[in-house]
């Protein structure tokens, strides 16, 4: 007869361990804003494999998982026993997250080796990673919820007018059936119409005229440029302001995505000049030693949104510093990096009264306090009709996402 043996079942630090919690973890370092700037860095390089295996290993110490002595061997002496088991095991994690559509690994071109699959180390050609669009999608659902959850909201609208339009849910009274309504017909009332013109002797005749359609709210697309300064000073003086708007970003464009189909959100960054990044690159970029160009930020989200055929237009604007620099017209960059200059300032009003005109609001989150800024904001404000927000790196999130569900007309300080 056949025999089975049983082994002693030995545990894994990684048993039941959760990529999604450790994904979110791990947030600070894939949300990386060039905090700690390194000039030689590109803004849109891949991630180095190196930091996300000492993250992992911190973050597994911090779960309990693995005792501390372990890091701190491993930080000690690379090539002992303890550590080389340690490697081992944060390469199964890395694996794991790769397998699942976490992780993407990649290594450089110029090594002759191609674009390179494995995540193993190869100290002639140490490969890097970067995110997925799963993993960011991921990240910006658990920002949102975590938002959300600070604003104490349960569920989410769309974005609702003062009209009434044709649809699936009855609003109000029905109407009369016009051509190119959406047939939802109002069964009751278009008999009381037919009976009201024919009585009760025999059958009914329905006619064109006796159709009468439900109506519902009219709900409103809008179209949303998030106009984010990548300015130095957005990590300077001992805090990262840059991260959050990053973090925020991503929040945006999955509420966006999953609750406002009808939307858009396009990303601008400004700096001595501006220039439009796809979304998902978002995780990957710095900020740099540049000047502030609002003028520049703000004209090329103008004409991205009029190139949208959306009934709302809106530029949500966030910064922490004055107007620096701008683009002349022979293409060369005039930049100004003490005070306020007053030809800085007038071409950057000049801008944003030309937003208004175009019919686009511009909603302003400045993450500083200055007397001098906080004038300049409010004159941006009053120009364009807009909103103003005096916030912080700490509640950035719940200010935007308020506004954005809201949409009231009201200036908070």
């Amino acid at each position: 007869m056949p025999i089975t043996k049983f082994t002693k079942w030995i545990g894994s630090p990684l048993d039941g361990l959760s990529l999604e919690d450790l994904l979110n973890d791990l947030s600070d370092l894939f949300l990386d804003s060039g905090f700690n700037f390194n000039p030689g860095r590109p803004a849109s390089s891949t991630m180095d494999m190196e930091s996300l295996r000492q993250a992992i290993i911190e973050k597994l110490v911090e779960m309990g998982r693995i005792p501390e002595s372990m890091l701190e061997e491993w930080l000690m002496d690379r090539e002992s026993e303890q550590s080389q088991k340690l490697d081992a095991l944060v390469s199964e994690v890395i694996k794991r997250m790769v397998e699942e559509g976490w992780l993407k690994t990649e290594r450089r071109r110029d090594a002759g080796q191609g674009d390179g699959e494995g995540y193993e180390d190869d100290a002639a050609n140490p490969p890097q990673f970067d995110l997925t669009d799963k993993s960011i999608d991921f990240l910006g659902f658990r920002l949102l919820r975590h938002l959300l959850g600070s604003l104490g909201r349960s569920s989410l609208g769309h974005h609702e007018t003062a009209h009434l339009s044709t649809g699936v849910e009855a609003y109000q009274v029905s109407k009369e059936y016009e051509f190119g309504d959406t047939l939802n017909i109002d069964i009751s009332g278009t008999l009381m119409r037919t009976i009201a013109r024919e009585g009760l002797g025999g059958s009914l005749g329905l006619e064109y005229s006796d159709l009468m359609v439900q109506q519902t709210e009219y709900q409103s697309s809008c179209a949303t440029v998030l106009l984010l300064d990548t300015s130095h000073s957005m990590i300077l003086y001992g805090e990262d302001r840059f991260t959050p708007a990053k973090r925020v970003a991503l929040a945006l464009s999955h509420l966006i995505r999953t609750q406002y189909p009808g939307d858009s959100l396009r990303l601008v960054l400004f700096h001595d000049s501006a220039e439009e990044v796809p979304m998902k690159q978002l995780a990957r970029v710095v900020v740099g030693p540049y000047h502030t160009n609002t003028r520049e930020g703000l004209r090329l989200a103008r004409r991205i949104l009029m190139a949208e055929k959306k009934d709302m237009r809106q530029i949500i604007m966030i910064t922490d510093g004055k107007p620096s620099a701008m683009t002349l017209p022979n293409g060369k960059i005039y930049k100004s990096a003490f005070g306020l200059d007053p030809m800085i300032l007038e071409e950057t009003y000049k801008e944003v009264a030309i937003c208004r005109k175009s019919g686009i609001l511009i909603n302003t989150f400045m993450l500083a306090s200055d007397r001098s800024l906080v004038e300049f904001v409010k004159k941006v404000t009053e120009i364009c009709r807009g909103k103003a927000y005096f916030t912080t790196a700490v509640d950035l999130g719940q200010y935007i996402l308020m506004d954005y569900l809201r949409k009231k007309t009201q200036t908070i300080h």
